[in-house]
């Protein structure tokens, strides 16, 4: 397996255990205890649903490119999907961070928060590098 399938196969598993799984099955009452504050939660469970189920269709995308990786292809268009998609979220979660939007949340909250920004930071450097430049060493 070549490093643009393992950043994939990480892209993949991440999204769907860290976002997908939780945001999809995950009553208000585990979001609560997490440290996300009730008064997100209440007010917008429907919209995280629908996120989920955005993100699993990212997830499929991915998996067709991870197929094609193993095979010693490049979807580019994915890659540069995952490129946006990752990048973007990082930017929007390290500003949102960095100006303290989640500083009085619960440590769990935060620390998937700011986990978040690193993984999608890595995923983001992660398709570049080893998509779209195609190192594979």
């Amino acid at each position: 397996m070549d490093n643009l399938s393992k950043v994939l196969l990480i892209k993949i598993l991440a999204t769907v255990l860290i976002w997908c799984i939780p945001l999809l099955f995950f009553p208000e009452s585990v979001f609560i205890w997490i440290g996300f504050p009730s008064s997100i939660i209440s007010t917008t469970l429907l919209f995280y649903r629908l996120l989920a189920w955005a993100y699993i269709a990212l997830c499929v995308g991915y998996t067709f490119a991870l197929i094609e990786s193993i095979k010693g292809k490049r979807l580019i268009s994915t890659i540069w999907t995952g490129i946006v998609s990752n990048g973007g979220a990082c930017i929007i979660l390290l500003i949102y961070g960095c100006i303290g939007t989640w500083a009085n949340w619960g440590l769990l909250a935060q620390i998937i928060l700011w986990g978040s920004i690193v993984v999608t930071g890595l995923i983001t450097l992660g398709l570049y590098s080893f998509g779209i430049r195609g190192y594979n060493s």
